[in-house]
C-alpha cells in the first residue's frame, strides 16, 4: 500500500471533481442560478409558501386555535349572553299584619314579579342571604306597607318600584297619561352582533403575531435560518412567504367565522364586502408587523412568547372584544 503524497509548501488541495465550494459567494450563486430547473413550481417564493402551509396543517394546535376555537368561543358565549327577556324579580311579603291577602294578591298581579310569604326571621334570612331582592311589611293600618331592602343593589331598587306600583294600582291609583307599548326585535343589537367582529379582530391579530414572531424565532433557534441564507432564497422572498400564506389563512378565517355567526345565530353583515376585506387586510399587516418586531431581537421562544403576550394583552383587555369599553365605569 502507497503512503500518502505530502502537498508541496504553497500547493492547495485537489477539490474532487463536480464539488462546489461551500457557502457560495454572489458571484457563484449568479453562476449557478441559470443552472437551476425553470418553473413556477420550482420558484423559491413558491416553496417557501408551500412550507408555510405544511407546517401550520401539520400542526394541530394551530389548526384548533385558528379556526375551531374561535367558533366555539362564540357559540358558548353566544348562548350564555342570548336574550331571553327581562328577568323576574323575586320579592318576599310578610305573611303577619292586616291587609296582607291585598297586599299579595296586587303583587301577584304583576308578571314581572315572583311573591313568596315570609314569617319575620325566614323574610330577613332570605333578605340577607340574597334569595329575595325585597321584603314587603305590612304595617299596622291598612294603607300603608314598608319596604325593606338594600339600596346599594341595582335588582333592589327595581324591585321597590316594580312591587310600590303594583300595590299602589291594587289600591285604586289611575295612571293620568295612557301609555302604550311598541316592541321590536333588531338584528344588530344582540350580544353575539356585537362578538363575533371582536372575535374576528382577536383571532387575526393572535394568528398574525404567533404565527410570524413564534415560526421566524423557532426558526432562528434551530439553525435553520442560517440555512435557508446558503440557498438561492432572498430574505424579501422569506418574508413574502409569510405575506402569501397569511393571506390565504386570513381568508379562510373570515369565511369561518363570519360564516358559523351568520347560520347559527343570524349576525347580519352590512356593508360592502370590499370593505370589511379590505379592513382585515389592513389588520392583519399591522399585527404582523408587530410579530415581526417582537421577532426581531428575541433569541428563544420562551423570550418571544413573553413579549408577544406583554403585546395582545393590554389590546384583549382594553379593546373591548367581549364587552363594549364605553359601557364601563
Amino acid at each position: 500500500m502507497s503512503e500518502p503524497r505530502r502537498l508541496e509548501q504553497g500547493a492547495t488541495p485537489a477539490r474532487a471533481p463536480g464539488r462546489v465550494p461551500f457557502p457560495l459567494t454572489e458571484e457563484q450563486r449568479a453562476q449557478w442560478r441559470p443552472l437551476k430547473r425553470r418553473g413556477w413550481k420550482n420558484n423559491s417564493m413558491v416553496q417557501l409558501t408551500l412550507v408555510r402551509f405544511r407546517e401550520f396543517i401539520r400542526e394541530p394546535e394551530a389548526v384548533f386555535w385558528t379556526f375551531i376555537f374561535p367558533i366555539l368561543l362564540a357559540a358558548g358565549l353566544g348562548i350564555a349572553f342570548r336574550q331571553r327577556g327581562p328577568d323576574k324579580v323575586p320579592i318576599g311579603v310578610i305573611s303577619s299584619g292586616p291587609g296582607v291577602a291585598a297586599v299579595i294578591e296586587s303583587l301577584k298581579r304583576d308578571s314581572s314579579l315572583v311573591v313568596e310569604s315570609y314569617d319575620d326571621s325566614s323574610g330577613a334570612r332570605a333578605l340577607r342571604t340574597g334569595k329575595i331582592a325585597l321584603l314587603v311589611v305590612p304595617t299596622a293600618t291598612r294603607d300603608s306597607v314598608r319596604y325593606v331592602y338594600d339600596r346599594g343593589r341595582s335588582e333592589a331598587a327595581n324591585a321597590r318600584v316594580l312591587a310600590d306600583r303594583a300595590v299602589q294600582q291594587g289600591a285604586g291609583r289611575v295612571d293620568l297619561v295612557r301609555a302604550t307599548d311598541t316592541y321590536i326585535t333588531e338584528k344588530g343589537s344582540r350580544y353575539i352582533d356585537f362578538l363575533i367582529p371582536g372575535l374576528l379582530g382577536m383571532n387575526l391579530m393572535g394568528s398574525s403575531i404567533w404565527g410570524l414572531g413564534f415560526a421566524i424565532v423557532t426558526a432562528r433557534s434551530k439553525k435553520l435560518l442560517k440555512r435557508l441564507m446558503a440557498t438561492p432564497m432572498s430574505r424579501v422572498q422569506y418574508l413574502l412567504s409569510f405575506l402569501c400564506s397569511r393571506l390565504v389563512f386570513l381568508i379562510l378565517e373570515i369565511i369561518t367565522l363570519l360564516g358559523f355567526g351568520h347560520f347559527a345565530f343570524g349576525v347580519p353583515l352590512r356593508g360592502p364586502l370590499g370593505t370589511l376585506f379590505l379592513i382585515c387586510i389592513l389588520g392583519a399587516l399591522s399585527f404582523g408587523g408587530l410579530g415581526l418586531l417582537s421577532a426581531s431581537r428575541a433569541r428563544t421562544t420562551e423570550a418571544v412568547s413573553g413579549i408577544m403576550n406583554f403585546i395582545m394583552l393590554p389590546m384583549w383587555i382594553f379593546s373591548g372584544v367581549f364587552f363594549s369599553a364605553g359601557s364601563r365605569r
